[in-house]
C-alpha cells in the first residue's frame, strides 16, 4: 500500500524543486485555495512531478505539507486557475488528489501512540481512508465529486493493481484491504454499491459473508469515529488484525494464511479485474456527471437569464399594449367587440373593491426605539451611573440614558395585478364577466389609497389589450370568443412585461381565466411562463367553471359557479395578496 499519510514527525517532502517556473507558481495557487478546503491556514503545497513521495499525493502533518504529484494534472501547468472554479474540471484528478490529502489536514487529527505495532497502524491507518473522506464530505458535500475523480488514482496506488508483480491476489489480506479501500467508500457516500458490485462478489467469496460482515461493522465503527479519537482507531486496527489473522508485530499482505495464490502466467487474478473493472465504472461515472458550479457563476448566469427574460417581455408588452399586430400562434382573430358605458352596479362593485383595497394594505405603526444622551424619554439609570463614570474618568461620554419609542406609519405595499383571459370558442360564457371585471379594477385601483397597477389581456391566436396599465378607462372594452388557440405564454410575459409580475418590492397577482384545455406546445410555453412566475414569488389564481377543466400544476384554481362573482372572486384574491404583504 503507498503511503500518502505521512506519520513519522521528522519526514520531510520530497525535493522536487528546481523545475519549470510554472510549477512554482502553481503550488502558491494552490496553497492559496487550501485555507478553505482544509480550513487551516497554515498549509503549503507542492505540486511537481515527482512530488507525492511516491504516491499520487501525500501529507506530511510535521510540516504541514501536501504534495502533488504533477503527473497527474493532464494540463499545462501555466494554463491551471484554481482560484477560478469552472476551471478545476479541466484537471478533476489532480484536484481530486488535493481535496483528499486537504481533508487528512483537516480530519486526520489522531496519531499512534509509541510503541504501537506496526501492523496495527497499518491497519488503522487503512480505516483512516474512508473513515477521513466521509467526515470531509459532511463538511463540504460538494467536493464529493472531486474526491471521486480521484478515487481511482489512489486506489490502484493504494492496491498496487498495476503492478502485476504486486497486484492482488486471491488472498484474505489482500481481499480485507480492497474492501476497505473500496467498499468502506461506499458506506462513507464516496462511490456506489452499483459501480463496486465486481469487487463486492469477488472479496465475499474470497473472506466469506461471516468474515465480510465482520470487516464491515469495524469500518462503518470507524466511519463514527472522531477525528481525534486515537484509541478508537487503534483499537479498531487491532481487531482487524484480529479478524484476518495478521500478525500485528510482523504485517506482510502475502503471509495471510492462504496457500499461495500467485500466477505464474502474469494473468491478473480475478481480485484485480474486478477492483479494474469497479475504477472503470467510477471513471465513468465522473466524467458522466457534472462538476460542482462556482455559486458566482451560476448567480451570475441566473442574472444574465432573467434580465434577458424582463427585456424580451417589456418588448413584448410594448407590441401587445401599443396595439402593434403581434405574430398569431394557431388560428382565430382575437377580436374586440367594441365598448358600453359602465352600468351603475360596476360602479358599485369598483367603489367597494377600492375600500377592500385600501384597507387590505394598511399597515400597524411599527415601534422603534432609540437612546439619547438627552432629554426627552425615560432616564435609565443605569446608563446615567455610566455617563457620570465617563466624566469622572475623564473618558468621552458614550452612555446615551434616555430611551424614548416612537411609532411610525409603514408604507403600504403597491399591488400589481394582471388579468389574462382566454377566448377560445368554449369560454363564451365569461367574456362580459371578464370585460366587467377588468373595467372594476381598474377603477377600484385608481380610487384604492394604496398604490394598484392593473392589466388585461385576451389571448387566443393573438394577445389583444382590454385595460392598458396606469390607465383608467370611460367604458368597457367587450371582446368575442371564437380563437381555436390559446397563446397563453405570450399573454403573461405580456402582462408581466408591463406590470413587474416578476419583479419583488410589491404584492403581485396574476389571473388566469381559462379550461385549459390547450395542444401539448401551448401547454408546456405556459406552464414555463406560469412556473417562472409563481418561482419569483407572483401568486397565481386560475378561475374555471367546469371540474373537468385543466389548470396549470401549482396555481391556485377557484371554481366560479356563478360568472357574474367573476369581479369577487378576483377582488378576494387581490386583498389577499395584499394583506400577506403587508405583514
Amino acid at each position: 500500500m503507498s503511503i500518502h499519510l505521512v506519520a513519522d514527525p521528522n519526514a520531510v517532502g520530497v525535493a522536487v524543486f528546481p523545475a519549470r517556473p510554472e510549477w512554482l507558481t502553481l503550488s502558491a495557487a494552490l496553497a492559496d485555495e487550501v485555507d478553505v478546503i482544509a480550513d487551516r491556514d497554515d498549509l503549503l503545497v507542492t505540486i511537481a512531478p515527482g512530488a507525492g513521495g511516491g504516491a499520487p499525493a501525500c501529507f506530511y502533518p510535521a510540516r504541514a505539507l501536501i504534495e502533488v504529484d504533477g503527473e497527474h494534472l493532464g494540463v499545462d501547468p501555466a494554463t491551471a486557475d484554481p482560484a477560478d472554479l469552472s476551471d478545476r474540471a479541466r484537471y478533476a484528478t489532480a484536484w481530486g488528489l488535493l481535496t483528499h490529502e486537504c481533508g487528512h489536514a483537516k480530519h486526520t487529527a489522531w496519531h499512534p501512540p509509541e510503541n504501537t505495532p506496526p501492523g496495527v497502524v497499518a491497519a488503522a491507518l487503512l480505516l483512516e481512508e474512508p473513515r477521513m473522506e466521509a467526515a470531509h464530505i459532511r463538511r463540504r458535500p460538494d467536493d464529493r465529486h472531486w474526491l471521486r475523480a480521484s478515487a481511482t488514482n489512489l486506489i490502484l496506488a493504494d492496491t498496487d493493481a498495476t503492478d502485476p508483480a504486486r497486484a492482488p491476489r486471491m488472498t484474505t489480506a489482500h481481499a480485507a484491504q480492497t474492501a476497505a479501500l473500496v467498499l468502506a467508500r461506499v458506506d462513507g457516500g464516496i462511490l456506489t454499491a452499483t459501480e463496486t458490485a465486481s469487487v463486492a462478489a469477488v472479496v465475499e467469496a474470497i473472506l466469506g459473508a461471516d468474515l465480510l460482515a465482520e470487516l464491515r461493522g469495524l469500518w462503518r465503527e470507524a466511519l463514527r469515529t472522531a477525528d481525534d479519537d486515537a484509541e478508537t482507531m487503534i483499537d479498531l486496527g487491532l481487531r482487524w488484525c484480529q479478524a484476518i489473522g495478521t500478525d500485528p508485530d510482523h504485517p506482510d499482505p502475502d503471509a495471510s494464511g492462504d496457500p499461495d495464490s500467485s500466477d505464474a502466467s502474469g494473468v491478473p487474478s480475478p481480485l484485480t479485474q474486478a477492483i479494474g473493472q469497479a475504477l472503470a465504472n467510477v471513471a465513468q461515472a465522473v466524467a458522466d456527471e457534472p462538476p460542482p458550479q462556482d455559486p458566482a457563476a451560476v448567480a451570475a448566469a441566473r442574472r444574465a437569464s432573467q434580465d434577458a427574460t424582463r427585456q424580451a417581455n417589456e418588448a413584448t408588452a410594448r407590441t401587445v399594449f401599443s396595439g402593434a399586430h403581434h405574430n398569431p400562434k394557431g388560428y382565430g382573430s382575437t377580436a374586440t367587440a367594441g365598448t358600453r358605458p359602465p352600468t351603475a352596479a360596476e360602479h358599485t362593485a369598483a367603489r367597494v373593491l377600492a375600500r377592500a383595497l385600501s384597507t387590505a394594505g394598511v399597515r400597524d405603526r411599527a415601534a422603534v426605539k432609540s437612546t439619547s444622551p438627552v432629554p426627552p424619554g425615560r432616564l435609565r439609570m443605569r446608563g446615567a451611573l455610566a455617563a457620570d463614570a465617563q466624566r469622572a474618568a475623564g473618558a468621552t461620554v458614550t452612555a446615551e440614558p434616555f430611551t424614548r419609542t416612537t411609532r411610525r406609519t409603514v408604507p403600504a405595499p403597491p399591488l400589481r395585478l394582471g388579468i389574462a383571459c382566454d377566448v377560445s370558442a368554449s369560454m363564451g360564457d365569461l367574456r362580459r364577466p371578464v370585460a366587467s371585471t377588468a373595467w372594476i379594477l381598474a377603477h377600484a385601483g385608481h380610487r384604492a389609497t394604496v398604490p394598484v397597477t392593473t392589466a388585461t389581456v385576451i389571448y387566443g391566436a393573438h394577445v389583444r389589450p382590454i385595460t392598458h396599465p396606469g390607465t383608467v378607462p370611460d367604458q368597457v372594452t367587450e371582446f368575442e370568443a371564437d380563437d381555436g388557440s390559446h397563446d397563453i405564454a405570450t399573454a403573461a410575459a405580456a402582462l408581466d412585461g408591463a406590470l413587474g409580475l416578476s419583479h419583488p418590492g410589491a404584492a403581485r397577482l396574476l389571473v388566469i381565466v381559462s379550461d385549459g384545455k390547450y395542444d401539448q406546445g401551448e401547454r408546456a410555453a405556459g406552464c414555463h411562463e406560469v412556473d417562472r412566475l409563481r418561482a419569483s414569488g407572483c401568486a397565481v389564481l386560475w378561475l374555471t367553471t367546469d371540474e373537468r377543466d385543466m389548470p396549470f400544476d401549482g396555481v391556485t384554481v377557484h371554481r366560479l359557479t356563478d360568472p357574474a362573482a367573476t369581479a369577487r372572486a378576483v377582488g378576494h384574491a387581490a386583498t389577499t395578496a395584499l394583506r400577506a404583504t403587508a405583514r
